[in-house]
């Protein structure tokens, strides 16, 4: 499965999830942020198919009764906030598990940003993409709707990542493009300690800012039953070790490294869920927002 595509099954439970600022009172000159939805705007976009979890009431039923198949109108309203995606693309990210080497960290990231994408396009936000490469940051300015998507998903569909990400030198990029209202997701491994502090210093300045850390399997289980040598690809640091010897230390300081991380973005107003690319990408962002009820 390509990291950008989604299966039916999972954008139906996507549609069952809305991503809300945890500061609505930032809003009130421009309305509830929830009450924003694609269906219920202003301007008519578009038709398009009936897909499971849309709700009943947008359906065009003068279209169904002239060619007996169920349409939609999607419509759209300007949104006072948007979603932006802070994408990781260095070389850590490559990381994948021995069981499946063809699924990398990176992948599972871009099903993450391609899933929150599809929950921001159906409540009807605009949304923007950054993406922290080591060569610098590629940046997509927010927009709306299934063209703006489009664009997105071509820009992330040939990326790799690699090298060392700057966060230093690029977070004064992100304050200069992300809105005060605007809600932020980092999508990263969290190994990278410039990278905390810039998710930090935009939590400073009164954002909303969240954290999906992307963890592999191999790092929750570490089924490593033999001699291997386990090499950082940023650093060039490289250990030789037993890996059942290793195994039991290397879960402790795993278990309180995670947990000190969660201790202090939590303490700096940063939400933190972390993300194992084993799982479906819909969790993470539940714990993140509300599920609604849809007919």
């Amino acid at each position: 499965m390509s990291p950008l595509e989604l299966s039916p099954d999972l954008r139906s439970r996507l549609r069952r999830l809305s991503i809300v600022p945890r500061r609505p009172a930032a809003l009130a000159s421009a309305g509830m942020h929830d009450s924003r939805n694609r269906g219920g705007g202003l301007e008519f976009a578009q038709y398009r198919a009936y897909e499971r979890g849309d709700d009943l009431r947008q359906i065009d039923w003068k279209l169904y009764a002239r060619s007996d198949r169920f349409f939609v109108r999607d419509a759209e309203r300007e949104s006072p906030v948007a979603i932006w995606i802070v994408l990781d693309a260095s070389a850590s990210m490559a990381q994948a598990d021995l069981a499946t080497p063809d699924w990398s960290r990176f992948d599972s990231a871009r099903h993450m940003t391609a899933s929150l994408v599809e929950v921001a396009l159906h409540q009807g936000d605009r949304f923007g993409l950054i993406v922290e490469a080591a060569q610098g940051p590629i940046v997509l300015a927010p927009g709306s709707g299934a063209r703006h998507r489009d664009r997105l998903l071509l820009t992330l569909a040939p990326l790799k990542p690699a090298g060392v990400a700057q966060w230093e030198r690029d977070i004064a990029i992100f304050g200069e493009r992300i809105g005060p209202s605007d809600l932020i997701f980092f999508i990263t491994d969290g190994f990278d300690e410039p990278c905390i502090a810039a998710a930090e210093r935009l939590a400073a300045t009164g954002r909303d800012v969240s954290m999906i850390q992307v963890l592999t399997a191999d790092e929750r289980d570490f089924p490593f039953a033999t001699g291997y040598r386990f090499h950082d690809p940023e650093s060039g640091a490289a250990l030789v070790g037993d890996g059942p010897a290793l195994r039991q230390d290397f879960l402790t300081r795993f278990a309180k490294a995670r947990t000190e991380l969660e201790s202090r973005l939590t303490g700096r107003g940063i939400r933190l869920v972390s993300h194992f690319v084993d799982e479906s990408p819909d969790q993470p962002i539940r714990a993140l927002s509300r599920e609604t009820t849809r007919p």
